[in-house]
């Protein structure tokens, strides 16, 4: 009989306790040596990824990721993913998707820098694009003339606009909007009894051709009350805003006018409309104060003047920075 040797004895002489933990040791050993497979990517991680590609121009790659942005996503992650997917699109001169883009962030981010930058770039450049075209299909067109009058406009050059809406009239005097924006531009420059006088008329013009401009109607009320005219003022404001119940200028100018002709009770109405509308002007509770108090409603006038003395000091002081969204 073979004579079995020590080391062997020692190998057969373990308990089946110790046997289970080898076992298990080995397990163990086997499994951490095994390639750990990595998880698939959540939306979040390839949100990401599509924003940095998107930073590279490799847009096409991008979107399709960008589009997998949940909406209970991380703020700050959508704010990235939104801007991005405008970027690619102004990229991709993707007009609809651009400008769809850019409104969601204006809505989500109404004061954000960078969103009000390429807000403005992206309609400047489709503006510019627009009139090119203008030029380009209609060179003879009144539009190409009220576009150069509106440019001139904005530069203040007054007489020079009045000039070019002269031209539109000679070509269509019936057209709307015009002898408006003529009898306005004429209004802009220095006061003269034959320049006030002009522009009444163009504004009376205008209400011939159309009976529903109410800033024609508005500004037949401003001439009048200028000249201290308020019985005369007062039937073209209240037109105004029988036209345009929202017209906050026309609010605050016929309770003004009711105010100057002694009409306390009658200027309340739309001076409360207008604080209401305008809460930050103090000239609107300044004008409803004294209606209050002529009207013997004390309370609500030092109310209303107190708010007046508050929204005064306010604009006197040095503006503060707007609060960003967070980035």
């Amino acid at each position: 009989m073979a004579e079995l040797k020590p080391g062997i004895l020692v190998r057969l002489s373990l308990s089946g306790a110790q046997i289970l933990v080898c076992i298990a040791l080995l397990a163990v050993w086997v499994l951490a040596q095994a390639p750990v497979s990595s998880p698939s990517a959540g939306p979040s991680s390839l949100v990401d990824r599509g924003i940095d590609l998107a930073a590279k121009g490799r847009c096409e790659e991008a979107l399709p990721l960008l589009k997998r942005l949940a909406d209970d996503s991380d703020k700050q992650l959508k704010y990235r993913a939104q801007l991005a997917t405008a970027r690619c699109a102004i990229k991709r001169k993707d007009g609809h998707a651009t400008v769809t883009t850019l409104l969601a962030l204006r809505h989500e981010y109404p004061k954000d820098p960078e969103v009000l930058y390429l807000t403005t770039q992206v309609f400047l450049k489709i503006a510019e694009e627009a009139s090119q075209d203008l030029a380009r299909i209609a060179p003879d067109s009144y539009q190409i003339l009220e576009l150069e009058a509106e440019t001139l406009e904005s530069q203040n050059k007054w007489p020079e606009a009045a000039a070019t809406y002269r031209k539109i009239l000679e070509k269509d005097p019936k057209l709307p909007n015009i002898h408006f924006r003529l009898g306005r531009a004429v209004l802009a420059q220095p006061e003269t009894q034959a320049t006030t006088e002009e522009a009444r008329k163009e504004f009376e013009q205008e209400l011939t051709i159309d009976s529903t401009n109410a800033a024609a109607e508005f500004w037949l009320g401003e001439i009048s009350r200028r000249d201290g005219h308020w019985a005369e003022a007062i039937p073209h404001y209240t037109s105004a805003l029988k036209l345009d119940p929202t017209y906050p200028e026309a609010m605050l100018a016929l309770g003004m006018t009711f105010n100057s002709d002694g009409r306390f009770a009658d200027a309340i109405k739309p001076l409360e409309g207008y604080t209401k509308t305008v809460p930050q002007d103090p000239a609107g509770h300044y004008q409803l104060a004294m209606a209050y108090a002529r009207t013997g409603r004390k309370q609500d006038s030092v109310r209303e003047m107190a708010l007046q003395q508050q929204l005064s000091e306010k604009n006197q002081a040095p503006p503060s920075p707007d609060n960003t969204e967070p980035r």
